[in-house]
């Protein structure tokens, strides 16, 4: 079946348009299903995901419960791992690169709308994409908005609100989320080692 384009960066009715609530009903259709099926069935998940995801990597995992609108518009990279209780709303492109991880409880939301409440009230919206870089740590409970990328090997703390850009080899905390220093060479120190 061919994947229809959702319009990117476009404003539309996303609340009250038939064709992106058909479209959504498939996308949570298919979540449904993957939701259902036994935590250690990973024959059977991987077959709903390469059906759902626009595309994945190798060694994609996704512990269930997941949630995405349309699911197409999702890409992950090689070695992708989410915890428990991702939400994607991808109404826009949301890209993972490779050997990234994700925490329980984590929300990935493309969808901006009208601060206008007449606007708001007539299903006024719009996407804009999210970018994750490769070797990305997302902590538990992260909320990362529209239009934002974050640059590779950057590790975002638990708990943040990721309004805006977060470059490369950085860590970043808080609400909105900001750079608290840079990674280092230290820090191959700080975690601890065992010896085989």
């Amino acid at each position: 079946m061919d994947k229809p384009e959702v319009p990117i960066n476009t404003f539309f009715q996303g609340c009250y348009n038939p064709v992106f609530e058909e479209e959504i009903r498939r996308g949570k259709d298919q979540c449904f299903e993957y939701n259902k099926l036994n935590p250690n069935d990973v024959e059977s998940q991987r077959r709903i995901l390469k059906n759902l995801l626009g595309s994945m990597g190798q060694e994609t995992t996704i512990t269930p419960p997941f949630w995405c609108d349309y699911g197409y518009n999702i890409t992950v990279g090689d070695y992708f791992y989410s915890n428990h209780n991702l939400v994607i709303t991808d109404g826009a492109h949301v890209t993972f690169g490779d050997n990234v991880f994700v925490a329980p409880n984590c929300c990935f939301t493309t969808a901006e709308h009208a601060i206008d409440p007449e606007m708001r009230k007539a299903g006024i919206e719009v996407a804009k994409p999210i970018t994750v870089g490769n070797n990305v740590w997302i902590g538990a409970g992260v909320v990362v908005l529209a239009g934002v990328t974050i640059g590779d090997n950057t590790v975002i703390g638990a708990g943040s609100v990721v309004t805006k850009d977060i470059p490369a080899n950085v860590v970043a905390v808080g609400v909105p989320c900001t750079v608290a220093r840079p990674i280092t060479a230290a820090d191959t120190n700080t975690y601890p080692h065992f010896a085989g």
